[in-house]
């Protein structure tokens, strides 16, 4: 059985987890476990209430296969680091693609223009997710509507963070005189390069180090150390993503490859990268690659 959503957060090839478990975005982790414990409840075969097999098959798989690997995401705090810095990520883009955005939704509507957003936020989702997992059909319409409101919210305190802003109509534009006489356009100054640190340098050896066992998980930890030291590091950033595409992870192996080639559009690693998943983007719409590298278990196309 294969599951689908191409709605809210989901069409920016993102697991909404939120969405599937249906808190609001910022909720503690205390919050997350004790709503993750009411769905298992009500969806694990021995405690299921739903009526017909196919339903309770249906709940059973959709425990195991969804809600499950939801949770999973809260559980360990690098986890957790790491879904946020994807999500600040999505919040960006959905700001970026506002004017190609699409809802369906009358409470994500009316999210847009309330004045009070994010009390009425939460107050949407807590209602959603009352009847979340009453029904097979009310659990996939519930997870589409708290995704839906999930991208407003994201969009709304971009905004408020210094993004997008919309310019009251009630100001007045002027038009200011022109100089007749041209004013010369200053040469921008070369960008800045960090200077090389040696400790630096000591976390992307050990990195490579990892990296060449196909220690993995243990050449991030390294490479996110050094990265505290130099946050423009393009070395750095470069060796993560190829970390994070060897772990199958293309949305943030992308996301570290860009910090990298702003940094140095040169880099090596990163080019690489770049080449990597441009080839596996190819051979995904042959349907050569593993399924679950570019697509979701939510998105993307069925399984």
């Amino acid at each position: 059985m294969s599951f689908e959503m191409t709605k809210g957060l989901f069409k920016y090839d993102f697991t909404d987890q939120h969405a599937i478990l249906g808190i609001p975005l910022d909720a503690e982790f205390n919050d997350i476990r004790k709503r993750y414990m009411k769905i298992a409840r009500r969806l694990h075969s021995d405690t299921c209430s739903f009526e017909s097999q196919a339903d309770k098959d249906w709940a059973n798989q959709f425990l195991s296969k969804v809600v499950n690997p939801a949770y999973n995401k809260f559980s360990k705090e690098s986890d957790r680091k790491e879904y946020s810095l994807l999500l600040a990520a999505i919040a960006k883009r959905v700001v970026k693609e506002q004017g190609k955005m699409q809802i369906e939704s009358a409470a994500a509507k009316q999210l847009l223009t309330d004045q009070n957003w994010e009390e009425a936020y939460k107050t949407a989702v807590g209602k959603l997710a009352l009847k979340q997992y009453e029904s097979v059909k009310e659990t996939e319409d519930a997870i589409a509507q708290i995704s839906e409101l999930n991208m407003v919210y994201l969009l709304r305190k971009e905004r408020l963070g210094g993004g997008a802003v919309v310019p009251d109509s009630s100001t007045k534009v002027t038009t200011p005189i022109k100089d007749p006489t041209p004013t010369p356009t200053p040469t921008p100054p070369p960008p800045k390069t960090e200077p090389p640190d040696s400790q630096t340098e000591a976390y992307c050896r050990r990195a490579q180090g990892f990296m060449d066992s196909k220690n993995y998980a243990k050449a991030s930890l390294e490479l996110r150390e050094a990265l505290k030291r130099a946050p423009k590091h393009s070395k750095a950033h470069a060796m993560l993503a190829m970390c994070y595409f060897e772990q199958n992870q293309a949305t943030m192996a992308k996301l570290e490859m860009n910090k990298a080639l702003a940094s140095n559009p040169e880099e090596p690693t990163a080019l690489e990268v770049k080449k990597k998943l441009e080839q596996a983007a190819a051979k995904a719409k042959k349907g050569e690659e593993k399924p679950g590298f570019f697509a979701s278990l939510f998105g993307g196309k069925k399984k």
